[in-house]
């Protein structure tokens, strides 16, 4: 006799634990591809050699990554910075009116849909076993899923980076000067799309759409250097 399985809540998964990093990684290996590439369609399209391209290329690779840790890691320390003062702030508001703070956990209780007596009784429990920790949850927002980690999020984006410049520098290096603008901005194209339907599946977003976005603007960015390159290149000539 066969059994019929339910879903139960340890089955469940949920997403919101990934945004950060995947955050950081998608950006990371999107701006190595669109950026690189571009470059290389530019120069190539101004009439540059394949050592001047890779040279160009290895340039970009290794400024981008370094840029897009230290742009990560400002930014999520200037998050994290925040994330701290709310916290010492909110600490201190505890020790000095905990009658307020429990009346505006409570509250905010009541706003989720309890019964007053019930989200009386719930903000007790809570700050009876954590204060700070309640009161950052759902007043504040902050949870350890969502803490801002510098160092994570800058080593993410500079290696995603460097991958992702990498491809187009490989491509660049594989195939000869007639067939090199098209084989850099068609390869760069199927790399954007991999990479959105891949964001977009482990975001549990619409694969279609991930896919789209990002290969458009992939193209728009190859596009215009390259009539700029063109442009250069006949300016030169």
């Amino acid at each position: 006799m066969s059994r019929t399985q339910t879903r139960g809540p340890s089955t469940e998964r949920h997403r919101g634990g990934v945004a950060g990093w995947l955050r950081a990684a998608v950006m990371g290996a999107n701006d190595g591809i669109v950026s690189t590439a571009s470059l290389l369609v530019g120069i190539a399209a101004a009439g540059a050699g394949q050592s001047e391209l890779l040279i160009a290329g290895g340039a970009g690779l290794a400024a981008g990554a370094l840029s897009m840790a230290a742009g990560e890691y400002v930014s999520v320390s200037s998050q994290a910075d925040i994330e701290a003062s709310d916290l010492e702030r909110e600490a201190a508001e505890l020790a000095a009116h905990p009658e307020f703070e429990h009346e505006e956990l409570a509250g905010i209780w009541r706003a989720r849909g309890l019964d007053p007596e019930l989200a009386s009784a719930v903000a007790t429990q809570l700050m009876a076993e954590d204060a700070l920790r309640a009161h950052a949850r759902d007043e504040l927002g902050i949870t350890p899923h969502h803490t801002a980690r510098p160092l994570q999020a800058a080593a993410t984006s500079a290696l995603t980076f460097a991958v992702g410049a990498a491809l187009p520098l490989v491509v660049a290096s594989l195939v000869n000067d007639k067939l090199r603008i098209a084989a850099i901005a068609g390869s760069a194209l199927l790399f954007l799309a991999l990479l959105g339907g891949l964001a977009a599946q482990t975001g549990g977003a619409r694969v279609t759409i991930g896919v789209l976005r990002v290969t458009f603007w992939g193209a728009v960015a190859m596009g215009a250097t390259a009539g700029i390159g063109t442009l250069m290149g006949v300016a030169v000539a």
